[in-house]
């Protein structure tokens, strides 16, 4: 399964909304001539497939890392720049990929982040070493985040308000058709060794979908633009992943160099750096009004305490699904295909229990869906924890069914309704950029999480290059992280409103609670 997001991936759902909310749509009165009608459900048809693509290619990569690792004989630090580059690079160009969207068109962005996506993919899958496979990956993700803040904006400048909720459905079963899907495409393309290739055309499977998505999207995509576009903020964008690549860097990379003094001293300027970010936001707020991050957000009580809740959440997540692949594959010897039948129960368990929390359970109960999802989350855990211990090495798939199907359902109560119980209360001229803001925080959370594998789980084994039984007990002391991870954010789910209005009278923020391709986990 995938580490960027996360679910078998249920994290990438929330996907970014654009930046700024002042979008000309259709007139929901205004009469739409058949051939009209016919081009807007074939841009939503490529929108909706460059999105399954983005996700799919999130959720496929972890499940084939054990390969990359044999066939390269690449590092750990490698491994994890594999998936969480990605994420750091999408991440970082998130908010501002949807401002160039509002300024320069969305479907000038869109096409330049397909091709973009689409280069990169062919790069990955013909890399040659580590480096150049990373290299590929950071570029993926940038370009991702040029092309996944368009999709939301394009359906919300091309179908009128009255339509919009059909097409927010649709996208919704295409986000989980693409977290259900990934982890066993990727299984499936991986054993077949497709002409030699091996786990190469994971990544080359996009070629033809990206392609397809160019040539269309050329001809059936309408342009659109925001009146009023926030202005970029590039300065923003650097010292903020700068912060990010100070600490993650020397997480990822400390343990192979011993714990270098400098890892230390780039971690210990990293809260100077971020309150550099704070203080130049503050000057672009005077300057232009165009801040990469709007702070007066984080005097909403619940916005802020989300935040929290998004980033914790990414760390737990972004651990999980890595750990738990190596266990598998390299822990317990199973095949890449055994790997990705045995989450299938995790899948269908996100899914049902996204669809219930969403439609019956938040609508009633409020905030203690979520927090009950997370104790869940971290009660399947702990029996996961239990059933390895019990079982060890002779653990079957059907005994890792329960805790899987425990942790899908407390996955799946928190991520559907996450991203509309945060945004709840945030004035609505806001909306798109607090659910920019807060995707972009779970992709932080997911880089950081993989990072923080360098400590919870390949700190555990003495030797790299050994298998069984070392990973077996590495991948239960990192569970004991993840765990820890779940009760902190049950905790800070405290911060959140007991009850959220229902979406129509929020109607300043178009799409909330829609599920998107950005906050789906990873898996």
């Amino acid at each position: 399964m995938s580490s960027e997001t996360s679910m078998t991936s249920p994290e990438r759902q929330s996907g970014p909304v654009p930046a700024e909310r002042n979008t000309t749509v259709p007139d929901a009165s205004a009469p739409v001539s058949a051939e009209a009608d016919r081009r807007r459900w074939l841009a939503l048809a490529i929108v909706m497939a460059a999105s399954f693509m983005d996700l799919v290619d999130v959720t496929i990569v972890n499940i084939a890392i054990p390969r990359m690792r044999g066939d390269f004989g690449a590092s750990t630090s490698a491994i994890q720049w594999i998936t969480a580059g990605y994420a750091l690079a999408f991440a970082a160009g998130l908010i501002t990929g949807g401002r160039l969207g509002d300024i320069y068109g969305r479907k000038r962005l869109f096409l330049i982040g397909i091709s973009g996506f689409t280069a990169a993919s062919l790069l990955c899958g013909i890399a040659p070493n580590p480096e150049v496979l990373v290299a590929s990956r950071l570029l993926q993700g940038g370009m991702a985040a040029m092309m996944v803040p368009q999709v939301l904006a394009i359906i919300h400048a091309t179908f009128p308000p009255h339509e919009r909720g059909k097409v927010f459905g649709m996208f919704g079963a295409i986000v989980g058709l693409g977290a259900v899907s990934g982890p066993m495409l990727g299984a499936l393309l991986t054993e077949w060794n497709i002409l030699g290739l091996e786990w190469r055309p994971i990544f080359l499977i996009n070629l033809p979908v990206g392609i397809l998505g160019i040539i269309l999207g050329r001809r059936f995509i309408s342009e659109s633009k925001a009146p009023k576009a926030l202005k970029l903020d590039i300065v923003g964008v650097v010292l903020a992943t700068l912060g990010l690549v100070m600490l993650i860097f020397p997480l990822t990379h400390g343990r192979e160099n011993d714990w270098p003094l400098w890892g230390f001293v780039s971690m210990a300027l990293v809260p100077f750096v971020f309150a550099g970010f704070i203080a130049y936001e503050k000057h672009k707020i005077r300057k232009d009004g165009s801040p990469l991050v709007e702070l007066s957000l984080f005097k909403v009580k619940s916005f802020a305490g989300g935040i929290a809740v998004q980033l914790t959440f990414g760390v737990a997540t972004g651990m999980f699904f890595l750990v738990w692949t190596l266990y598998m594959q390299v822990g317990l010897g199973w095949s890449a295909l055994r790997a990705g039948l045995t989450g299938i129960p995790f899948s269908l368990a996100v899914s049902a229990a996204a669809g219930m929390s969403v439609q019956k359970l938040v609508p009633r109960f409020g905030r203690k869906v979520l927090q009950a999802g997370a104790l869940a989350m971290a009660a399947g855990v702990m029996l996961y924890i239990w059933e390895s211990q019990r079982y060890g090495m002779a653990i079957a798939s059907w005994q890792m069914a329960a805790p899987l199907i425990v942790m899908g359902i407390g996955m799946g109560l928190i991520v559907a309704p996450l991203t509309d119980t945060v945004l709840s209360e945030v004035p609505r001229e806001h909306a798109g950029s607090a659910s920019g803001l807060i995707n972009t925080t779970g992709q932080m959370g997911n880089a950081l999480g993989l990072a923080l594998t360098s400590v919870s789980f390949f700190g555990l084994i003495d030797d790299d290059t050994a298998f069984g039984a070392p990973y077996a007990e590495a991948f239960r002391g990192a569970m004991w992280w993840v765990v820890a991870v779940m009760l902190v954010i049950f905790a800070v789910m405290f911060v959140l409103p007991r009850k959220t209005l229902p979406v129509e009278q929020r109607e300043g923020a178009p799409g909330a609670g829609a599920a998107s391709p950005e906050a789906v986990p990873a898996g």
